[in-house]
């Protein structure tokens, strides 16, 4: 370790929703962990950490929209708590130990690769969905969402790594919001598929689900001059010619 001089750390355990089954499981097995790397990092000499948060959960309820890293924190779920307790942590290692630490709170990722049916990652599952013909679950059509494709996340995390302040928090989105219903009707856009065609069950909010979250990013494109490339529709086109070519049906 005494090689590294950057490090990002993305490790993570849970979801919100399983955060919310289980929360001192969550508290447990994601804390201590990152706590114990800073504490190993406060002896070593390293340029630059950046610690991977959450935007989509860590302010829970705001006042006004889109959201500014200074508004308030009140998660509403486990998840969102331990996110900012690992920031809390983060700060207090920048600023007794000078460990040049940076936190990232994304929104709503998205793009190839991306895993479905795992609690997390809307469209990743509508687009398995569809490919094999499965109902989609969604909870709250009118949840509003920040969606961010990766390719532009990767990038933002690079100009915070390359530019970003240590001690800061730097939120990374689209900006945008997004219902549940716009997505959905996007993504039957984009991939040529009738509304009527599709099996969707739209449930209540769960209790842990913010009804409004988009982000503000305007501090992380005047420190470090990054702002994202894609729209929404190139980024699900990308992402939805990749789960044609290499989907692989699952066995759930």
């Amino acid at each position: 370790m005494d090689s590294i001089n950057e490090v990002i750390n993305l490790a993570y355990t849970t979801v919100p929703k399983t955060s919310y089954d289980d929360p001192v499981a969550d508290l447990l097995s994601n804390v201590p962990p990152v706590v114990k790397l800073f504490d190993i990092l406060s002896t070593k000499k390293v340029d630059k950490v950046i610690q991977i948060s959450t935007g989509g959960v860590l302010y829970g309820t705001t006042n006004s929209l889109p959201i500014k890293e200074t508004d308030s924190t009140q998660p509403l779920s486990p998840y969102g708590i331990t996110k900012l307790t690992i920031e809390k942590y983060a700060y207090l290692y920048y600023q007794l130990h000078q460990v040049p630490i940076v936190s990232i709170r994304p929104s709503n990722a998205f793009g190839e690769r991306q895993l479905p049916y795992r609690g997390q990652g809307l469209i990743a599952t509508a687009m398995a969905s569809l490919l094999e013909d499965r109902e989609i679950t969604i909870y709250g059509k009118d949840v509003v969402r920040d969606y961010i494709y990766i390719t532009d996340l990767v990038n933002g995390i690079i100009a915070a790594l390359d530019k970003g302040i240590p001690g800061e928090s730097y939120n990374i989105g689209s900006g945008i919001g997004k219902s549940n219903e716009e997505v959905i009707d996007t993504l039957c856009s984009v991939t040529n598929t009738p509304r009527s065609t599709l099996t969707i069950t739209f449930k209540p909010p769960r209790p842990f689900d913010v009804l409004a979250n988009y982000l503000d990013c305007t501090k992380i494109s005047a420190h470090t001059q990054w702002d994202p490339s894609y729209s929404f529709e190139e980024g699900l086109q990308q992402t939805w010619e990749w789960f044609k070519l290499h989907y692989v049906r699952s066995t759930q």
